[in-house]
């Protein structure tokens, strides 16, 4: 009676996946992987797995990308949901003859939206500012 764990169908798939990977990246040739993929399936201890893929690089993940420099910004306003408010706030304002409202609105939705690179990815000169 052996103390070894059987290995499932998922760990021989595992391997097998890993294998492939390798050939893809040139480092096995497919003479070498037919053989190692046919032990793999063939493979019933856990211990019996590992040796298929000791000369292998460890797989490594994919690189998480950097956040940007600067300060942590949250989802905030969509740029065209400020410019629908200046316009209503502008009608209101401007049938009681109040314009500088308006003005503040627009100028703040602008720089919003500049800064969030909205409309169309232009950066309205501001993409240093972050």
């Amino acid at each position: 009676m052996t103390t070894q764990m059987r290995a499932s169908d998922e760990d021989r798939a595992r391997v097998v996946e890993r294998l492939n990977e390798a050939v893809g990246k040139g480092l096995l040739t497919l003479p070498e992987a037919e053989e190692r993929i046919a032990a793999a399936y063939a493979a019933r201890f856990l211990d019996d797995l590992p040796p298929l893929t000791a000369d292998l690089p460890d797989p490594t993940p994919p690189p998480r990308p950097e956040p940007a420099p600067g300060r942590r910004r949250g989802p905030g306003l969509d740029p065209r949901v400020l410019v629908v408010v200046a316009a209503l706030t502008g009608i209101v304002v401007l049938s009681h003859g109040f314009a500088f409202p308006l003005i503040v609105l627009a100028v703040v939705a602008l720089k919003f939206g500049a800064r969030r690179g909205g409309w169309g990815g232009r950066d309205w000169g501001h993409s240093a500012r972050m």
